[in-house]
C-alpha cells in the first residue's frame, strides 16, 4: 500500500508538471503593463517595471503622501493639518501616472478583471500597517445603474483579492450607493465634495457587522479624497471604530488637474 500511495503521489506531481508546462506554452505570461512576454505570470518586463513609481516612505503617516525628505515619524503633512479626514489612514501602492494608469484603466474599463489580485498584491506591501488593525474589506460601490451598464465594480474585485490574501472579512454590501453622480473626471475639488455628498448608505442590516469594527476601505484610484471621505464619513457614523483607506493608484496632491478629461 505504501508504494502504491507513492506511486499515485508521483503520478500527480507528474501531470501537475505536465500541465504547468502546457499553460505555459499555450498561454505564455505576459507583461501586465505591455503584453510583452515576462517569465513569470503577473510581472512586469524590465521597461514597464521601470516606469512604475512605488509610494514609500517617508510619508504623512495620516495622508500617505510621500515627503521629499523624512521630517520624523509623526510630522503630518499639511493636508492633513488643514483639513483632518474622517479616515484614520490612508494607503496607495503606486503613482497614478504612466503603467500604473493603463493597469487601471485596463481593469476599469477594458474588463480586465485579471489584473485585480497582483494590483491587490501590491496594495497589501503598501498596506501592511493597516491589516493588523483591519476586521473588515469593503469596497468604494458603484451606484446600481452604473454597475448593471459595467457589469462589475472594480473596487469590489480589488477588495475581494485584498480580502483574500490578507485573510480578512469581505463585505461588499455594507456599504451602498444610494444616489447615481456625474462621473468624477473633469470636476474641480469642490464639486467632487458636493457631487458625492449624501451618495453613501450603511443598510441597517449591516449596522451590527459595522458597529466597532476597523474597516479597510478599498478603491482603485485616491484622486482629491472625496469619494473616500464621504464613504469613510458614513462608515464612522454608522459606528465603525476607525476607518483606513487603501488604494491601488494616488493622484498626487500637485499632479492634480481638474481639467484633466481622461478617464480616472
Amino acid at each position: 500500500m505504501a508504494a502504491w500511495g507513492k506511486l499515485v503521489t508521483g503520478v500527480s506531481r507528474f501531470a501537475g508538471v505536465m500541465t504547468g508546462w502546457l499553460q505555459r506554452v499555450l498561454f505564455p505570461p505576459v507583461c501586465l503593463g505591455c503584453s510583452n512576454l515576462v517569465t513569470e505570470p503577473g510581472t512586469l518586463c524590465p521597461s514597464c517595471w521601470g516606469r512604475l513609481r512605488f509610494l514609500e516612505r517617508p510619508w504623512c503617516p495620516v495622508m500617505g503622501t510621500p515627503f521629499s525628505i523624512d521630517l520624523g515619524e509623526n510630522m503630518l503633512s499639511a493636508e492633513a493639518i488643514a483639513n483632518p479626514p474622517p479616515f484614520a489612514r490612508a494607503r496607495s501602492a503606486v503613482v497614478y501616472q504612466g503603467v500604473a494608469r493603463k493597469l487601471v484603466q485596463g481593469l476599469k474599463f477594458r474588463d480586465r478583471t485579471d489584473l485585480a489580485p497582483w494590483m491587490a498584491r501590491w496594495m497589501l506591501r503598501a498596506g501592511g500597517q493597516l491589516l493588523p488593525d483591519g476586521d473588515l474589506v469593503i469596497p468604494v460601490p458603484l451606484h446600481r445603474a452604473r454597475f448593471l451598464a459595467r457589469r462589475f465594480n472594480q473596487s469590489a474585485e480589488l477588495a475581494r483579492a485584498v480580502a483574500r490574501e490578507g485573510r480578512l472579512d469581505y463585505a461588499p454590501e455594507a456599504l451602498v450607493r444610494v444616489r447615481s453622480t456625474r462621473q468624477q473626471v473633469g470636476l474641480g475639488t469642490r464639486e467632487r465634495e458636493a457631487n458625492v455628498r449624501g451618495a453613501f448608505r450603511v443598510p441597517d442590516a449591516s449596522l451590527p457587522q459595522i458597529k466597532s469594527r476597523g474597516i479597510i476601505l478599498v478603491d482603485d484610484v485616491y484622486t482629491t479624497g472625496a469619494t473616500v471621505v464621504a464613504a469613510a464619513r458614513v462608515l464612522k457614523r454608522a459606528g465603525a471604530h476607525h476607518v483606513d483607506v487603501l488604494t491601488f493608484a494616488r493622484v498626487l496632491p500637485g499632479d492634480f488637474r481638474a481639467d484633466d478629461q481622461g478617464p480616472i
